[in-house]
């Protein structure tokens, strides 16, 4: 597979090449480098516009920078020279909009004549800080990152690339109220954290779409290699007035690549770990526009190979051996100036095991959880919009995962399972743009969400086969301006194992009293259905023998409320662009879904039940700072203060007495990332989590035939820093080579208790998720 992944992808080289070359050709005005349109117009007007776009700091001409016309299909990527053109304008009134990665969006007004060729030039001014980004989770439309009256945290191809991250799970510290940590010590199962809240308390989106089930959460964000991520989108707080279930803690919106103009990029990133342990990770990436800028298609592949590291040499891993393949594709077709249709496909294989006597079969071991998952999926969307009034969207999304796994201790012959899942999620939005004293949004829709998942256990004769379905109707108004926003929306859902519908309100205000302030009020709320999620699919070796997890008879439902205040400042200081947030957050949770032992089976495995609690909340603050200077340096900083509280303590053990302390959610922790340009080749990056102490649970263990019942444990804080240095050699006008190289956590920063030995608690891990490793990186690209 992964022979016929590499070898399908560079026999599309020579073509890139040859594209790239074209975009890079200077065009004269009378030459259009682009006659965009998804089809031929009723008539040839002879409308046209040309020009170039410059950089308002040097006045050196600024190469693919997007060109488009504002509610219409029509635009073009500037070529290599920094020069546009469009031909074949509808006559009319329109408004142009430029905008590049790392610098401010331009929009002007123009009028489209018929037999008239205009000159229109722009000149863009560098953002160090990029305030003024396009999101889309905020309110499932475009909406500038600056003026939507909800926080939209975003993780760009910029923060993937300076961190050196080969999957979403190793870039995602690197954001306000979020942290990544493995929870498996045998699997490597990693879990994303907001505000304190468990993994499976944030819906993830891909391309906005629900087809994350809770399978494919469990490894979710291993599972998704930057190479195929443009930006990532987060929302704290409940999000089911827009996603529906699951939305309870947040909503991670992964953006798929768009395919822009020509390009190539063939990159390696060699990691080896202080003992070295090697990981690898080659990517090839290739967008391919055709000449009128009607098709385009981005298609992606990644391979990884990670071999498994044991930290304290008791010949049982602490990190996972790993391999994986990745390949895919997103593309558009315009079928018209007002109208799109967009297809995305990826497919995924991936095999990890950890335990001891790897490279034996996995019941020759005395422990072993192997796991080896083919994933597919894709979706359709078509869009429509006839005017700037009135837009539409329908879309169709699937996902079917096979998995083969096997979850044992002492040799255990029977350990071996299966797995089915498949996910189907269609849906249509209608949105509709008026004047009532303000500017107005009104979005509705529906969405239909359908899940069907097998999991067979063979050592337990465990069969958990669950179907799930969700209609859900949402609507929501926005009232705009540049000085106030106030949005009220809903979604009413009626899931197939809830007996009434649920209504999920939201309430959003922005008000700025000056352009350079924005006050930010919020509530939203959420909810889980009483069903199994990614926790409960994944099975801990403890002290020879598993751990299986049940639900209870009386489940419920539940429920989020979350409240947020924040201000955000923007101040410029001469050529120093800075930005500061503040957010104050407060989520109630009623009806808790907690983990309780409730004794063993007749095997001798370790039960426990997922039952309601009471209550919880969990409150704090957040704080960010973004400053710098563009081309120069920028430097982004984050720190979260929180606590994280039962109602009424709960029980996880009859061994110890009752917790109100939520576990793994620390009561401080924070990030930091920069980027310093020294020439315009040669950059470096400084990047860095710091996490606060924090409860966790360790359940009974053994070493030497000494056992140890289960107790609770205060980690110590870890820093765990790293340092990237790239350099670029420009080979052609067009051609580019980067060599990098670094260190992650370079203090090996570690947990230093792990248990060791085949009566371990697997379970019992926390702390960075990697040590000491260097790393040496090649790009080409062009």
């Amino acid at each position: 597979m992964r022979k016929f992944v590499l070898y399908s992808l560079l026999t599309l080289l020579p073509l890139s090449v040859e594209a790239a070359q074209l975009t890079d050709t200077p065009t004269a005005p009378t030459q259009p480098a682009a006659i965009v349109g998804s089809k031929p117009q009723p008539r040839k007007t002879d409308a046209n516009i040309f020009g170039h776009v410059i950089i308002a700091a040097t006045g050196e001409h600024l190469p693919y920078a997007t060109v488009a016309i504002k509610g219409t299909t029509i635009g073009c990527a500037a070529d290599g020279t920094g020069h546009y053109n469009i031909n074949n304008i509808p006559e009319g009134e329109h408004t142009l909009v430029v905008s590049a990665v790392g610098y401010r969006t331009v929009e002007h007004p123009f009028k489209a004549v018929a037999n008239q060729s205009q000159e229109i030039n722009f000149t863009l001014d560098e953002e160090a800080t990029l305030v003024d980004e396009v999101v889309v989770s905020a309110t499932r439309n475009e909406t500038n990152r600056r003026l939507t009256s909800t926080v939209v945290n975003v993780a760009s191809t910029k923060l993937f690339e300076g961190t050196a991250s080969s999957n979403l799970s190793e870039a995602m510290n690197f954001q306000s109220g979020l942290r990544v940590e493995n929870t498996c010590g045998n699997c490597g199962a990693p879990q994303l954290r907001i505000n304190g809240l468990e993994g499976q308390y944030s819906q993830i989106l891909l391309d906005s779409r629900p087809i994350f089930s809770s399978l494919a959460g469990v490894y979710g964000l291993d599972l998704m290699p930057v190479a195929m991520v443009e930006r990532v989108e987060v929302i704290r707080g409940g999000g089911s007035a827009l996603f529906g279930s699951s939305a309870i803690g947040g909503v991670v919106n992964i953006i798929t690549k768009d395919p822009v103009r020509n390009a190539l990029s063939l990159s390696n990133t060699t990691n080896i770990m202080e003992d070295g342990t090697p990981d690898i990770n080659t990517s090839l990436g290739g967008a391919f526009v055709s000449d009128d800028y009607k098709m385009g298609a981005y298609v992606f592949g990644q391979i990884k190979s990670r071999g498994g590291y044991d930290r304290n040499d008791d010949g049982f891993t602490d990190i996972t051996k790993l391999r994986s393949e990745t390949v895919g594709f997103r593309a558009y077709y315009k079928t018209s100036a007002h109208s799109r249709l967009s297809a995305e496909y990826h497919h995924i294989h991936e095999y990890r095991r950890g335990g001891d006597n790897l490279d034996e079969a996995p019941h020759m071991a005395m422990i072993c959880e192997q796991l080896d998952h083919n994933i597919d999926g894709g979706g359709l969307r078509f869009d429509l919009f006839p005017n700037n009034r009135h837009r539409f969207n329908a879309y169709a999304s699937a996902q079917g995962i096979n998995r083969s796994s096997y979850f044992g201790t002492d040799m255990n012959p029977d350990a071996y399972g299966t797995t089915r899942d498949f996910t189907i999620v269609g849906g249509a939005q209608y949105t509709f743009n008026y004047k009532l004293g303000l500017p107005a949004e009104l979005t509705t829709g529906v969405e239909y969400n359908y899940n069907k998942l097998n999991d067979y256990y063979i050592a337990t004769e465990r069969r958990l086969i669950q179907q799930t379905s969700t209609i859900g109707l949402f609507a929501q108004n926005e009232w705009k301006s540049e000085k106030f926003n106030a949005l009220i929306g809903f979604r009413l859902d009626k899931h197939n194992l809830i007996r009434k519908p649920i209504f999920s309100p939201r309430v959003t205000l922005r008000y700025s009293p000056i352009e350079q302030v924005g006050l930010r009020l919020s509530y939203s709320s959420g909810y889980r259905a009483p069903q199994a999620y990614n926790e409960d699919l994944h099975i801990d070796a403890l002290n020879h023998t598993v751990s299986l997890i049940q639900l209870a008879d009386d489940l419920r439902p539940e429920f989020s409320h979350s409240f947020s205040a924040s201000a955000d400042c923007y101040h410029t200081f001469g050529k120093v662009q800075a930005n500061l947030m503040l957010e104050g957050f407060y989520t109630i949770l009623d009806d808790v879904f907690t983990l309780e032992k409730i004794g063993e089976d007749a095997d001798g495995n370790i039960l426990k039940e997922r039952r309601n609690a009471s209550g919880a909340k969990i409150g704090g603050i957040s704080a960010e700072l973004k400053v710098g200077i563009p081309d120069i340096f920028d430097v982004q900083l984050g720190y979260t203060f929180q606590r994280s509280l039962y109602d009424t303590p709960e029980q996880w053990t009859d061994a110890l007495d009752p917790q109100r302390r939520m576990f793994r959610a620390p009561d401080h922790y924070g990030y930091l990332t920069s980027n310093f340009f020294i020439t315009r080749d040669l950059y470096a990056t400084l990047f860095g989590t710091f996490t606060g102490p924090m409860l966790v649970q360790h359940n009974a263990y053994s070493v030497d035939g000494v056992d140890f019942g289960d107790s609770e444990v205060m980690t110590e804080s870890f820093w765990d820093f790293g340092f990237k240095v790239a350099y670029t050699f420009r080979l052609t006008n067009i051609i580019n080579l980067e060599v990098n190289a670094g260190i992650k956590n370079i203090f090996d920063s570690y947990q230093r208790d792990i248990d060791v030995g085949a009566g371990r608690d697997s379970a019992y891990i926390y702390g960075p998720a990697l040590p000491r490793t260097y790393f040496v990186g090649l790009k080409f690209y062009l």
